[in-house]
């Protein structure tokens, strides 16, 4: 108990709690360190309960909070009036406003702002419990010696008896005479001495009644007469005794299973005790290999500028060398020294033939110094701007020098992440996350025997860009995929692992082939005979216009190019959910190019599938299986019926008691198992199924889509190149 000191030291005092308050954040604060901190904030008429400082008549300055004796605050009822007046100003509000006061608290603890209320602190409850364990701990600690009667003449004695009423600790004879015989004090209980003297029970705050029910909803401890308020109107509310054996039940629950792990705990606390060391040893060998990196650069740094100045050493002594050089001819030239001095005298030499000998060789060197001296100038510049440097670049570099950064995790983007005759990944690196040169994606199934060992996981390496394709996934699987990026620092952290469902059969791929039984004029292919849409153009409105002169309206069909007679196949699809009446389907070939011929009357009763003819064709018709399988959608709905029956007719009536409407997912997925002759459809997102239908499969079975009103649908488009229009029906290839 002697280490659990810092659990009860009050967050503003940093002393043991006296009075706390429980805040709406559920954190405590003393009273009179609430009531400083609100008015630090410029709160007046804060709603505090001075009813619970001491008023026995040995509640002097002396042994009040010294905190609370630096300001004397208003009576209750001066507050109160306070309060409802509005009176007074405070941060964000103007004098006579009509919305109520609203008191904001700084909690020193998670520091953020915490709503108080109208009431300020008078609608905090008291902790007492937290008093309860702060006095059990200042008795098993002796947390300030002894204490002594309040009421003694100095020096007191040490108190024997405690009295809730009076708000005073007592010795015998003190007790005896504040507790004369046959008064009303006599029948005052005596309790242990204390230094916090606690009310019996806990109280409403608004309405001073004990507190007898919990409000799960506003997480608040209500009476009576608050759980009859309009404030509490549809909250859940339970008895007080029910919230506490439920706190009690989790509160022993979590405790039973910390002490229960105390091994555990211990080891975490060995490893983190290891990881502080390896911080520590680590930390020192960055260091090192920062400073060491930093002084190889102030090396490069050195020498590179011994060798630049060097240079422009060298540069300097070859200028001074020609500029002297050219000094001392000019002085030559002067009167009477160097060559002008030397031809003064030849020009005395009075021998022609001696002179003419002399004279040539000097007269070139005269010429020579005329020359110079008519276009003088200095044999070197002065300035040394060739030899400035530009840093520029290099301090840039200096100045954005860091440390290396892993990339960030990546964050797959969902929308574009999918699995269909491929898997296709695609992800992006947070905003601010460092580049990353290549990427790693892992992958690996989910619904394998766990083998002993770690998880086996498969790669890609290096892969560049945000996307990548994984060919040929096994069907009906899940696959679990993650990613992470590398650069120059290492790998970075995975991205969160994401599930994909590949389809539950091998993908079919097919073109919509509009030759039979579409309409030109109502329905437009697109190029690629990937979406077909339908126009609810003048042709439907006229056929509309006709049926109530008994004028079927017409159904139109849109069939895949390719029929399949075995194995199990499976497709998706999206249909527009503004369309009016698509169904998605398959059936079988021949029936369809049957019913392309002559579309049935819809609207006459000779065409319902149960006239009430009782012959036995219609029974055979009944027991044999559906032609075809179709799934019923309208107005972003899908209608379910309540069996396979239901939406086995292309133009059979659905029983409205028996179906129900789902919401129309983004993709619809077809699944056919060609020998069982079943149809089930999913949906292509979750692979979660929708309904499933007996087929007759004794022929070639192909893709169907039909169409009543306006309506479009688009073909689930395959991840990677899209196949050749080649297709193999029971072992014949057949070509478009």
């Amino acid at each position: 108990m002697k280490n659990m000191e810092k659990e009860l030291l009050c967050p503003v005092c940093q002393e043991m709690y006296k009075q706390p308050l429980v805040l709406p954040c559920t954190h405590n604060v003393c009273q009179a360190c609430a009531r400083e901190v609100l008015g630090q904030q410029g709160y007046i008429g804060h709603g505090g309960d001075p009813s619970s400082e001491p008023t026995s008549p040995a509640s002097t300055p002396s042994t009040r909070s010294p905190r609370l004796s630096r300001r004397t605050l208003p009576k209750p009822d001066r507050l109160d009036r306070l309060l409802k007046s509005g009176f007074g100003t405070y941060p964000g509000r103007k004098r006579g406003a009509l919305h109520p006061q609203t008191i904001l608290f700084p909690c020193p603890a998670c520091q953020g702002d915490v709503e108080l209320g109208e009431r300020g602190l008078s609608g905090l409850f008291r902790n007492l419990t937290l008093e309860r364990v702060v006095e059990r701990y200042r008795q098993s600690v002796s947390v300030g010696g002894a204490i002594l009667c309040q009421l003694c003449k100095p020096p007191p004695l040490e108190a024997t008896k405690g009295c809730t009423e009076c708000r005073a600790t007592f010795c015998n004879e003190c007790f005896k005479l504040f507790h004369p015989w046959g008064t009303q004090k006599a029948q005052h209980e005596p309790t242990l001495p204390t230094l916090s003297f606690r009310p019996k029970g806990l109280m409403c705050p608004d309405h001073k009644e004990e507190v007898t029910h919990y409000c799960k909803t506003c997480q608040r401890l209500v009476c009576q007469l608050c759980r009859v308020r309009r404030t509490h109107s549809g909250h859940k509310i339970t008895p007080v005794l029910s919230a506490y054996q439920a706190l009690k039940d989790k509160l022993t629950k979590s405790l039973a299973y910390i002490l229960g792990n105390q091994d555990t705990v211990q080891t975490q606390i060995c490893e983190l005790e290891e990881t502080i060391r390896h911080t520590e040893v680590s930390g020192q060998q960055a260091k090192e290999e920062v400073s060491q990196l930093v002084r190889g650069l102030g090396a490069v740094l050195e020498e590179k500028r011994a060798s630049l100045l060097q240079a422009i050493e060298e540069c300097q002594q070859e200028r001074l060398s020609r500029l002297s050089a050219q000094i001392h001819e000019h002085q030559s030239l002067l009167d009477g020294s160097g060559l002008v001095g030397y031809a003064q005298e030849v020009l005395k030499e009075t021998d022609q033939p001696c002179f003419v000998q002399a004279a040539k060789q000097l007269h070139n060197r005269i010429a020579r110094a005329t020359e110079a001296l008519q276009t003088f100038r200095p044999a070197a510049s002065s300035s040394f701007r060739h030899c400035q440097l530009d840093v520029g670049r290099e301090m840039k570099l200096l100045t954005e020098l860091s440390f290396l950064r892993v990339p960030e995790a990546p964050v797959i983007d969902t929308q574009r992440t999918f699995a269909y005759d491929q898997i296709f990944l695609c992800w992006r690196l947070p905003p601010h996350s460092p580049p990353a040169w290549h990427y790693t994606v892992e992958f690996r199934r989910t619904d394998v025997p766990a083998q002993p060992g770690p998880t086996r996981w498969q790669r890609r390496e290096e892969v560049r860009g945000t996307s990548a394709l994984l060919e040929n996934p096994d069907t009906g699987s899940v696959y679990v995929l993650r990613v992470r990026g590398c650069n120059k620092a290492g790998y970075g952290e995975y991205s969160e692992d994401v599930h994909l469902h590949t389809p539950p059969a091998p993908v079919l791929h097919f073109f919509l082939d509009g030759r039979w039984g579409a309409s030109r004029e109502r329905l437009a292919i697109s190029k690629d005979q990937r979406a077909v849409r339908s126009i609810p153009g003048l042709p439907l409105l006229l056929a509309a216009e006709r049926l109530l002169t008994g004028c079927h309206l017409s159904v139109d069909v849109v069939l895949g190019d390719v029929a399949v007679t075995q194995g199990r196949s499976y497709w998706a699809c999206a249909v527009d959910p503004a369309s009016y009446l698509v169904k998605v389907g398959v059936g079988l070939e021949s029936k369809l190019q049957e019913s392309f011929q002559g579309a049935p009357d819809v609207i006459s009763p000779r065409y319902d599938p149960d006239s009430g003819h009782d012959s036995g064709a219609e029974d055979a018709a009944v027991e044999a299986l559906p032609p075809f399988a179709f799934l019923t959608i309208g107005m972003g709905k899908i209608l379910l019926g309540s069996g396979a029956s239901s939406n086995a007719g292309l133009t059979g009536r659905d029983g409205p008691a028996a179906s129900c409407t789902v919401p129309l997912p983004p993709r619809l997925g077809i699944c056919l198992d060609y020998e069982r002759g079943r149809v089930s459809f999913l949906d292509a997102v979750s692979f979660r199924g929708l309904l499933e239908c007996p087929l007759d499969c004794s022929g070639p079975v192909c893709p169907a889509f039909c169409f009543i009103g306006g309506g479009a649908v688009q073909l689930q488009e395959p991840v990677g190149t899209k196949p050749e229009r080649k297709v193999t029906i029971g072992g014949f290839a057949k070509l478009d």
